[in-house]
C-alpha cells in the first residue's frame, strides 16, 4: 500500500487578504470555491481551485508575523504551478504588473523556468512542461 496519494492542498497566510485574494483569483485566475469568515479568530479562509482541483487555503490572521524567504531559508522554498508556453505565462503576468525573473533552463529535464512573488514576496515557480 502506497501511503502517500497525492498533494492535497496548499496553506498560505497573508497579511493583506483582499490584496491576496485579488492576487490569486484575478491575477493568478484561481476559482473560489469557498470562502469563510471565522468570526472567533477574526480570519478569513479562502478555499481557491485551479482547473476544477482543489489547491490553496488561503488564510488571514491579525497580525501575522513575517517569514524569512529571501536569501534561502530553512523550510517551504517556493510553490510551482505547470504552464504550456513559459513565455505567454510571463506575457500575461507581466500585463498585470507581476515583475517575473529572467528564463532559466533545467539543468536536469532541458525545460524552461522562472520566478515571481505574491503579494507577501512567496516564491512562486512557473514550470514548462
Amino acid at each position: 500500500m502506497q501511503l502517500l496519494k497525492a498533494v492535497h492542498h496548499i496553506a498560505i497566510i497573508c497579511s493583506d487578504y483582499n490584496r491576496s485574494k485579488y492576487f490569486y483569483t484575478e491575477v493568478l485566475g484561481f476559482e473560489i470555491v469557498r470562502e469563510v469568515f471565522r468570526a472567533e479568530r477574526d480570519s478569513y479562509k479562502l478555499d481557491l481551485s485551479l482547473g476544477g482541483h482543489y489547491i490553496i487555503e488561503l488564510f488571514s490572521f491579525p497580525n501575522p508575523p513575517k517569514r524569512p524567504s529571501r536569501p534561502e531559508s530553512v523550510g517551504l522554498r517556493h510553490i510551482a504551478f505547470q504552464v504550456e508556453n513559459i513565455e505567454l505565462a510571463i506575457a500575461e503576468l507581466n500585463k498585470k504588473q507581476v515583475v517575473t525573473e529572467p528564463v532559466r533552463t533545467d539543468e536536469f529535464t532541458g525545460k524552461k523556468f522562472t520566478f515571481f512573488a505574491d503579494p507577501d514576496d512567496l516564491p512562486i515557480e512557473l514550470y514548462e512542461v
